[in-house]
Protein backbone atom coordinates (compact mmCIF):
# COMPACT_ATOMS: atom_id res chain seq x y z
CA UNK A 1 0.00 0.00 0.00
CA UNK A 2 1.25 3.52 -1.24
CA UNK A 3 1.69 6.12 1.22
CA UNK A 4 -0.40 8.48 -0.50
CA UNK A 5 -3.16 5.34 0.46
CA UNK A 6 -2.48 5.20 4.04
CA UNK A 7 -3.52 9.21 4.54
CA UNK A 8 -6.48 8.48 2.30
CA UNK A 9 -7.55 6.14 4.99
CA UNK A 10 -9.11 7.53 8.33
CA UNK A 11 -6.83 7.96 11.40
CA UNK A 12 -8.06 7.66 14.62
CA UNK A 13 -8.47 10.65 17.00
CA UNK A 14 -7.66 10.91 20.60
CA UNK A 15 -11.17 10.17 22.18
CA UNK A 16 -11.47 7.05 19.84
CA UNK A 17 -10.89 3.27 19.76
CA UNK A 18 -8.90 1.52 16.83
CA UNK A 19 -10.50 -0.68 14.44
CA UNK A 20 -9.81 -4.28 14.83
CA UNK A 21 -11.90 -5.68 12.54
CA UNK A 22 -11.41 -5.19 9.14
CA UNK A 23 -15.49 -5.46 8.50
CA UNK A 24 -15.84 -2.09 10.32
CA UNK A 25 -13.50 -0.33 8.59
CA UNK A 26 -16.69 0.91 6.56
CA UNK A 27 -18.05 2.77 9.17
CA UNK A 28 -14.70 5.06 9.08
CA UNK A 29 -14.97 8.57 8.11
CA UNK A 30 -12.18 8.04 5.05
CA UNK A 31 -12.40 12.16 4.63
CA UNK A 32 -10.80 12.76 8.24
CA UNK A 33 -7.63 13.39 7.31
CA UNK A 34 -6.55 14.64 3.42
CA UNK A 35 -2.96 14.94 2.12
CA UNK A 36 -2.33 18.20 1.02
CA UNK A 37 -1.03 19.55 -2.85
CA UNK A 38 2.60 20.45 -3.05
CA UNK A 39 4.73 17.63 -0.65
CA UNK A 40 8.09 16.64 -1.44
CA UNK A 41 8.58 14.31 -4.21
CA UNK A 42 10.36 11.89 -1.31
CA UNK A 43 8.19 12.20 1.29
CA UNK A 44 10.29 14.04 3.80
CA UNK A 45 7.61 16.83 3.29
CA UNK A 46 3.81 17.33 3.29
CA UNK A 47 1.19 19.47 4.74
CA UNK A 48 -2.12 17.84 5.55
CA UNK A 49 -5.60 18.99 6.41
CA UNK A 50 -7.85 17.08 9.31
CA UNK A 51 -11.39 18.18 9.12
CA UNK A 52 -13.87 19.07 12.45
CA UNK A 53 -10.81 19.71 14.88
CA UNK A 54 -9.32 22.89 16.44
CA UNK A 55 -6.76 24.18 18.58
CA UNK A 56 -7.11 21.44 21.19
CA UNK A 57 -5.92 18.55 18.72
CA UNK A 58 -3.65 20.48 16.79
CA UNK A 59 -1.59 22.08 19.46
CA UNK A 60 -1.29 18.22 21.16
CA UNK A 61 -0.42 16.91 17.97
CA UNK A 62 2.44 18.87 17.05
CA UNK A 63 3.91 18.89 20.54
CA UNK A 64 4.11 14.88 19.62
CA UNK A 65 5.28 15.24 16.41
CA UNK A 66 8.19 17.47 17.41
CA UNK A 67 9.27 15.05 19.81
CA UNK A 68 10.29 12.50 17.48
CA UNK A 69 13.95 13.00 16.83
CA UNK A 70 13.66 12.46 12.77
CA UNK A 71 11.34 15.36 12.65
CA UNK A 72 12.61 18.71 11.27
CA UNK A 73 9.67 21.24 11.33
CA UNK A 74 6.26 20.76 12.51
CA UNK A 75 3.23 23.63 12.73
CA UNK A 76 -0.71 23.68 12.21
CA UNK A 77 -2.87 26.69 11.56
CA UNK A 78 -6.48 27.27 11.53
CA UNK A 79 -7.26 28.57 8.46
CA UNK A 80 -10.21 30.60 9.30
CA UNK A 81 -11.94 30.97 12.50
CA UNK A 82 -15.47 29.73 10.77
CA UNK A 83 -14.23 26.76 9.32
CA UNK A 84 -13.20 23.60 11.75
CA UNK A 85 -10.11 22.55 9.89
CA UNK A 86 -6.95 22.09 11.18
CA UNK A 87 -3.66 22.46 8.47
CA UNK A 88 -0.74 20.88 9.87
CA UNK A 89 2.85 20.75 7.89
CA UNK A 90 5.34 18.28 8.66
CA UNK A 91 9.23 18.29 7.80
CA UNK A 92 11.69 15.03 8.67
CA UNK A 93 15.60 14.92 8.32
CA UNK A 94 14.86 12.29 5.65
CA UNK A 95 15.19 9.14 7.57
CA UNK A 96 10.92 9.19 8.05
CA UNK A 97 8.33 9.96 6.26
CA UNK A 98 6.24 12.97 6.80
CA UNK A 99 3.09 10.19 6.56
CA UNK A 100 5.01 7.62 9.26
CA UNK A 101 5.77 10.97 11.25
CA UNK A 102 1.91 12.17 11.14
CA UNK A 103 1.24 8.16 12.27
CA UNK A 104 3.79 8.40 14.93
CA UNK A 105 2.46 11.20 16.64
CA UNK A 106 -0.98 9.98 16.40
CA UNK A 107 -0.31 6.89 17.98
CA UNK A 108 1.78 8.29 20.61
CA UNK A 109 -0.73 11.16 21.84
CA UNK A 110 -3.29 8.21 21.54
CA UNK A 111 -0.99 6.09 24.20
CA UNK A 112 -0.38 9.40 26.33
CA UNK A 113 -4.19 9.86 26.55
CA UNK A 114 -4.61 6.34 27.92
CA UNK A 115 -2.35 6.52 30.04
CA UNK A 116 -3.28 9.77 31.82
CA UNK A 117 -6.97 8.68 31.93
CA UNK A 118 -5.47 4.87 33.52
CA UNK A 119 -3.73 6.93 36.20
CA UNK A 120 -6.28 9.32 36.73
CA UNK A 121 -8.98 6.47 37.27
CA UNK A 122 -6.35 4.31 39.38
CA UNK A 123 -5.97 7.78 41.45
CA UNK A 124 -9.94 7.79 41.87
CA UNK A 125 -10.10 4.37 42.84
CA UNK A 126 -7.65 4.30 45.33
CA UNK A 127 -8.97 7.38 47.24
CA UNK A 128 -12.83 6.51 47.54
CA UNK A 129 -13.77 9.56 45.75
CA UNK A 130 -17.67 9.46 44.77
CA UNK A 131 -17.44 9.53 40.73
CA UNK A 132 -21.22 10.41 40.54
CA UNK A 133 -22.21 13.92 40.64
CA UNK A 134 -24.51 15.10 44.00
Amino acid sequence: MGEEEIVDQSMTNEGEEAVEVDSELSELDTEKIKMLPGASSDGTAASFQIVDEDHTLGNALRYMIMKNPGVEFCGYSIPHPSESKLNIRIQTYGDTTAVQALHKGLDDLVDLCTHVEDKFSEKISEGNFATEEP
